[in-house]
């Protein structure tokens, strides 16, 4: 594996790439690097000539009194287990590379990042965008992976590369799990024993809201509020959102339709953590 810091040099690697037929798959991450990114990985070595793994923590998506300064960084953890998996590159680009003082263009995708995080997180998804565009721009993949964890963001990135006919695939990996149900996340290092504790009644909640719906009770009000009660019985939590809706619109539904999302986000501890499941009537 050879690491690439420079914008330069990463285009030079990739119209090699290019000239030699390979496709690239790029896996684009904040590092801190766990099991779920990892199985992202493994689909683009499984599917692309190439692979190119991005660790950029991006400060563009993040607001005022968030976590950028403290985001949980390692890089040695990371390329040890990149250069494992058998990743071609990993590419570490500089904040002044990839977000220029006094930077004056962004790309905002609209009407779907009105919903959950982007409530709440006004900044994110135009940060996301932006980047991720960047990303795409400079790498030249042929595949881009994404988790179902961040679902709404990878409906903005499938939105933005429809919108803008981007040149490329986006492959969707499924929502991964801890051995205790907690949905692997780079902000679970924030945790402490208690906080785990805690935090595990989020997936608890979401196994219960499913097994109400399999019972016959299709009420989203009452299925929220069945998710409430079990957070909020844990100490040192406070929710940011509990939402039943579409997974394509992510407007918010009053009863369980053929499709339904669950998404939620609950701050436990120093973390603010998310998590989702898609629910069927049938």
């Amino acid at each position: 594996m050879i690491i690439i810091d420079t914008i330069e040099k990463m285009r030079e690697w990739s119209g090699k790439q290019h000239q030699q037929g390979r496709s690239i798959g790029l896996v684009p991450t904040m590092g801190r690097l766990h099991a779920g990114h990892m199985s992202l990985v493994n689909k683009s070595l499984e599917t692309s000539g190439s692979t190119v793994a991005s660790v950029f923590v991006n400060p563009l998506q993040f607001g005022e009194n968030e976590d950028l300064d403290s985001y949980p960084v390692d890089l040695d953890s990371d390329e040890a287990m990149l250069s494992a998996a058998g990743v071609d590159v990993m590419f570490i680009p500089t904040k002044s590379a990839l977000c220029p003082k006094g930077i004056k263009t962004f790309v905002q995708v609209e009407e779907i990042t009105e919903y959950l995080c982007g409530k709440s997180r006004p900044d994110l998804f135009r940060g996301v965008a932006t980047i991720v565009l960047k990303l795409f721009n400079i790498v030249k993949p042929q595949y881009a992976f994404f988790g179902e964890k961040d679902w709404q963001q990878l409906a903005v990135i499938e939105t933005l590369v429809t919108d803008l006919n981007l040149d490329l695939e986006i492959v969707r990996g499924p929502l991964m799990r801890e051995s205790d149900g907690l949905a692997m996340s780079s902000r679970n290092h924030y945790l402490t024993e208690l906080d785990r504790q805690a935090a595990q009644s989020i997936s608890t909640a979401l196994k219960e809201a499913k097994e109400q719906i399999k019972s016959g009770e299709h009420s989203a009000e009452k299925i929220q509020a069945g998710i409430r009660r079990n957070i909020e019985k844990q100490p040192n939590t406070r929710i940011d959102y509990i939402s039943l809706c579409d997974p394509v619109s992510f407007q918010e539904c009053a009863a369980i339709g053929d499709s339904t999302l669950i998404a939620l986000a609950v701050h436990v501890g120093k973390a603010r953590l998310i998590d989702n499941c898609l629910v069927r009537r049938d």
